[in-house]
């Protein structure tokens, strides 16, 4: 008897110990949650693809505009002049990060680096994209000039590449939240391309890229799903940015009316607009930079 009893007190001191570990190490969680949104106050972003275009604007108007850090994310950062000129005038609330959306192994170094830093996102960009390259890819007026390489490389980079950001990120923006920011959920927006919608598809041609689009939003939509399914605190949204004149559309522009094309600075502060009022019943929407939905 004496046995049982000393047994049965040295488990219930064990449980004791374990139950008291437990609350020491959420309290301690807690307490470093709460210091983070302290630290980043303005939350933490982070922009895959801003080397240059929209993705270098989306840091831009993130840095001059708000209050909170960026981490911008690029294949060359040593050769980005322009994110390292925002470096020179922002250099406590700017990162940023070697990352290529062909290597994996890069998406999770960056993870690793975010999260030894800042602990959590707030906001998640995919800016990446590609149309055209000389003598590689240029968009097919016809199905004679499609190839095979051609559409896996607009599908490497253009839909898997962003998915795997998210897949890496995806518990830092957990963690994220609505920590350090007025919404109540972190945010994911990948930016699409009206021509990815097939309900919308009227013209045809442009085979790899309209289908990589669509893909990327395919995937994005089965994401938004299972995040709601698992009640985790983030919304993600798929944006068009209109007609804009970057490097990625200018061979395209001999046919675009003056008035639909517009400057860098426009359109990201209409997707800006939409990210910053982006709730949670917006999850799995694909807006235009004018805020209406757009049909998959």
């Amino acid at each position: 008897m004496y046995k049982l009893r000393h047994l049965c007190l040295s488990q219930q001191c064990s449980f004791m110990a374990m139950t008291s570990l437990r609350l020491m190490r959420v309290m301690t969680q807690r307490a470093s949650f709460s210091s983070s949104a302290v630290k980043w106050e303005g939350g933490v972003s982070m922009v895959q693809g801003a080397s240059r275009g929209i993705g270098l604007e989306f840091v831009k108007q993130l840095l001059e505009k708000e209050k909170g850090h960026v981490i911008a994310t690029c294949r060359n950062p040593s050769g980005a002049t322009s994110l390292l000129h925002l470096k020179s005038k922002f250099a406590e609330r700017l990162s940023i990060l070697q990352l290529d959306v062909t290597n994996e192994s890069t998406i999770e170094e960056s993870a690793k680096s975010i999260s030894e830093k800042y602990g959590s996102l707030n906001l998640l960009i995919n800016a990446s994209g590609i149309l055209s390259i000389p003598q590689v890819l240029q968009p097919e007026t016809t199905l004679r000039k499609v190839e095979k390489s051609s559409l896996l490389l607009a599908y490497e980079v253009n839909a898997v590449g962003p998915i795997l950001v998210i897949k890496h990120m995806w518990p830092l923006l957990k963690d994220g939240g609505g920590l350090g920011t007025e919404r109540d959920v972190a945010v994911v927006a990948n930016l699409s391309a009206r021509v990815g919608s097939i309900g919308d598809n009227r013209l045809g041609g442009w085979h790899s890229y309209r289908a990589s689009k669509s893909a990327l939003n395919q995937l994005t939509k089965n994401i938004s799903v299972e995040f709601a399914r698992r009640k985790d605190p983030i919304t993600c949204i798929l944006l068009h940015p209109g007609t804009v004149d970057t490097d990625l559309s200018r061979p395209f522009q001999r046919n675009v009316p003056e008035d639909k094309l517009f400057t860098t600075e426009f359109s990201v502060q209409k997707l800006l607009s939409i990210i910053h009022n982006a709730k949670s019943h917006d999850n799995g929407k694909f807006f235009a930079w004018d805020g209406r939905e757009i049909p998959w």
